[in-house]
């Protein structure tokens, strides 16, 4: 496969990650913002296609929030780089503050979500198996701080994951994320002699995430100088903790649900037995899927309907955000939207 000795290190990294994904060969959307990581994620796949044959046939999208007055520039230098090397480009632009107004989401909710409805459908377009976003170390690091500031499980800590499924038949990959930091993807696009943009909400400290980038990460380093491996290590075995947890839950509500039922209703003994990490995924899953996602869903309102399992006493409910509702009758947990006249196991 092409002369492999005329690689770059990091051109060779990426390489090997795409072997042990299994995401070496085939058509892929490449997420590129202009930024450093993206610009590199992308300049290393048209590096080794070009010097080590890499079967795979990249198609650059990016799209323009509309947030910064240089975003109208950053898609024409996305656009302009992915001609100079010879790659299809999707382009779009939407207004995310107009947007998360209309949808009642916090700004960072509103860009995430058009931008993967957006790569979804650039997927499905060019009938590509795989979208490939630039996530660091450095990211995978942030994220896990974050969410332990703000409160989280097993599940939030155990960080983002290297793939995952974006759609049916679609997968989300992150191929750098295990091996890859950003001052690596600066160098590397400079020893490329390819410009790329800065984001200046990285550098914003109004912002929580600058705040843990340029404040708590370099006192942690004070600790260890090699917290940003160690956090993402950690990552990495809650997540395991996390799928063995998830299928322990699945098994639950499968062994709580009547026969048919699709888990419409489950029954209160079976999970009142269970352990209590356990029983608490079970009843997030069941939500999730009662309601079609988990937005404003949070651990105060799963303890209050896990405080439903309780006693014997039926009749009793708990309202959940989005218009919701989940009661307790006859020794079973019933959920419905309060627009319903009946709980869902009772519909036809």
């Amino acid at each position: 496969m092409g002369d492999q000795k005329k690689l770059s290190d990091f051109a060779r990294r990426l390489w090997r990650e795409l072997r042990c994904l299994r995401l070496d060969v085939g058509r892929v959307i490449v997420a590129v913002s202009g930024g450093s990581d993206s610009v590199a994620l992308l300049l290393a796949l048209d590096e080794l296609i070009r010097t080590a044959g890499l079967r795979i046939e990249p198609v650059v999208a990016h799209m323009d929030h509309a947030l910064r007055p240089t975003s109208a520039e950053e898609q024409a230098a996305v656009a302009a780089l992915a001609a100079a090397l010879g790659y299809e480009c999707e382009t779009a632009r939407i207004e995310v503050v107009r947007l998360a107004a209309e949808k009642g989401d916090n700004l960072e909710q509103a860009a995430r979500r058009a931008r993967y409805e957006f790569l979804t459908e650039a997927a499905r377009r060019h009938g590509a198996r795989a979208v490939f976003v630039a996530h660091t170390l450095d990211d995978q690091a942030e994220t896990l701080l974050l969410r332990l500031i703000r409160g989280s499980g097993a599940e939030g800590l155990s960080g983002m994951a290297r793939v995952r499924q974006l759609a049916p038949g679609l997968l989300l990959a992150r191929p750098m994320l295990s091996w890859a930091r950003k001052s690596a993807t600066e160098s590397y696009c400079r020893a490329r002699g390819v410009g790329f943009f800065c984001d200046p909400s990285n550098r914003d400290e109004r912002f929580a995430r600058a705040r843990v980038r340029h404040q708590l990460i370099p006192l942690l380093l004070t600790f260890n100088p090699r917290i940003v491996e160690t956090l993402a290590r950690t990552a990495d075995l809650l997540r395991e903790d996390d799928e063995a947890l998830t299928a322990e839950a699945k098994s639950l509500l499968e062994r709580a649900s009547a026969p048919g039922d699709a888990a419409s209703s489950l029954d209160v003994a079976a999970l009142a037995a269970a352990p209590p990490a356990v029983r608490r995924r079970a009843l997030r899953l069941w939500i999730e899927h009662q309601r079609g996602d988990l937005r404003r869903i949070e651990s105060v309102h799963l303890a209050a309907v896990e405080k439903l399992l309780e006693g014997e006493r039926g009749g009793r409910t708990v309202e959940l955000p989005g218009a919701s509702v989940v009661e307790r009758r006859r020794g079973r947990l019933f959920f419905r939207r309060r627009s319903d006249g009946a709980p869902s196991s009772e519909r036809s």
